[in-house]
């Protein structure tokens, strides 16, 4: 993207507090809690403004963005979006009550209009795979328009639904994480973060999110800081580590006599003596062993 089109991007909210980023092109004059109609991959949707301007241009620092605003909405656009959200409400008590009947094992989770009526989406989440070509063809008798059921994942239900999080913020799937990232438990032991489920998983029961967004940090200072366990030579003289402060990129140790200190690195002096000596114990103790044989 050029820097003039960067310039241009908009920050656009949706149906569930969903955002997603569009390119202003034709310079509309618009502005934040503006509605416009946007074109996306299913079609074309409304959404709100809800940022502008230099804070949000990092964004094509991401990923580029390409999806354009396709013009300020109109009082008709307005009333059908509007009369949508009643029938999303009504649709979702039909389908809900279709899936009930065929005793299909799945959940509903939203269900979503296109600005001009001509497409109805269907979410849902199931354990396994679902035949619900029966009842496409229910919705289908009844809503006279093209009916899509898209399986999603517990994340993008999440997504789709918004909240707040246990940070006290809402999702972040939901405000700037435009794509899932894999996250794994190594990410948390790499924090010294407990594994405890109940105090890493988000609202989706899954991994959150942003346990990935510090790790590179805590790599990169790591690989600065002596592991727990190692002999350092410190100001007061010999140590062992018993733990690590990242974020102050400090040390906790305990010399020979059971003291404990707390020491930055500008405290630590080479470990070089400490690893000779620990070395030079180790070759004598293998020389007293060879020599008891």
């Amino acid at each position: 993207m050029n820097d003039e089109n960067a310039k241009r991007i908009v920050q656009v909210e949706f149906k569930g507090e969903r955002t997603d980023y569009f390119v202003n092109a034709k310079d509309l004059p618009i502005d934040i809690d503006d509605y416009v109609v946007v074109q996306v991959e299913r079609g074309r949707d409304m959404g709100k403004i809800i940022q502008s301007g230099p804070d949000i241009e990092k964004i094509t620092h991401v990923r580029p963005v390409t999806q354009e605003i396709l013009r300020k909405a109109t009082d008709d656009d307005m009333t059908a979006f509007e009369e949508n959200k009643r029938k999303e409400k009504e649709a979702r008590r039909v389908c809900e009550e279709k899936i009930a009947t065929r005793s299909l094992k799945m959940k509903l989770v939203d269900v979503e209009y296109l600005l001009d009526g001509s497409k109805i989406t269907f979410y849902f989440t199931a354990d396994e795979r679902v035949d619900f070509r029966e009842l496409v063809k229910d919705l289908a008798a009844i809503y006279k328009t093209r009916i899509e059921l898209r399986q999603i994942g517990v994340r993008d239900e999440a997504k789709r639904l918004g909240g707040i999080g246990s940070c006290g913020r809402k999702y972040c799937c939901t405000t700037f994480l435009q794509e899932f990232e894999p996250v794994t438990l190594k990410m948390a032991r790499d924090q010294s973060l407990s594994v405890s489920p109940t105090k890493i998983s988000g609202a989706c029961g899954r991994l959150m999110c942003c346990l990935a967004y510090e790790r590179d940090y805590y790599m990169q200072v790591v690989k600065r800081l002596p592991k727990v366990g190692t002999r350092v030579e410190t100001s007061y003289g010999e140590a062992t580590v018993t733990g690590l402060d990242i974020f102050a990129q400090a040390i906790n140790v305990k010399d020979d006599e059971g003291n404990e200190m707390r020491l930055t690195l500008d405290q630590i002096k080479k470990p070089g003596l400490a690893k000779r000596l620990m070395k030079r114990q180790k070759r004598d103790s293998q020389k007293e062993e060879g020599d008891e044989t």
